[in-house]
């Protein structure tokens, strides 16, 4: 894994490094969630990567050792109703800060995935994009929002069995696809995304 040497001069002269990452931005249904880590350099973990490149196994047994090895964490949401009245990416944005508020300790620097950061953050941010494989902290906070939203989407497939949560959680596969325009949107599909608009239609 790479990492930024300026960053890691920052943290060795005292500077507390966040790392905040989504997880959700493109399924068809449920809350897109948001992590952020500030990782303790005393104790490391190994194998932190991108968390789509992990198996569930190797994620839940990684966030497990993040909970208990971090110096801080903290996980978001932004619900369905949220993102259908501001749309995906404003959403993602609302998700990230709420992550980053809930923090017990205020970071002095926050390195967040992708292109974008959010407005009015309170401290420096920088986005990096595909930061989920270059920065472990964001690698930490990738992980965190994956496990808790697939946690969420096993709660969404206990109310909602028909839909196969379970299986393609909430991405728009094929099954999902079917079984939409079998039994319509249940509450937690997002309406302002075509897939589930069309079903409504």
């Amino acid at each position: 894994m790479s990492h930024n040497l300026d960053l890691f001069a920052d943290a060795g002269a005292g500077l507390l490094v966040a790392g905040i990452d989504e997880a959700g931005r493109g399924p068809l249904a449920g809350s897109v969630y948001a992590a952020a880590v500030i990782l303790d350099p005393l104790k490391p973990i190994n194998g932190l990567m991108d968390s789509k490149k992990l198996s569930e196994k190797k994620r839940d047994q990684l966030a497990l050792e993040i909970r208990e090895n971090a110096l801080s964490w903290s996980i978001a949401h932004a619900n369905v109703e949220e993102i259908d009245n501001i749309n995906i990416l404003q959403a993602t944005m609302l998700a990230m800060k709420r992550a980053f508020s809930g923090l017990p300790i205020v970071p002095g620097l926050v390195l967040i995935d992708g292109n974008r950061v959010p407005a009015d953050m309170p401290v420096t941010c920088r986005a990096i994009i595909k930061g989920d494989a270059l920065e472990s902290s964001i690698s930490a906070a990738s992980i965190l929002a994956k496990t808790a939203r697939d946690a969420s989407l096993k709660v969404l497939h206990e109310q909602y069995p028909e839909y196969g949560f379970d299986q393609h959680k909430g991405y728009g596969t094929a099954l999902h696809l079917e079984r939409l325009r079998l039994h319509g949107a249940c509450p937690e599909h997002r309406r302002s995304f075509a897939p589930v608009r069309k079903v409504l239609v």
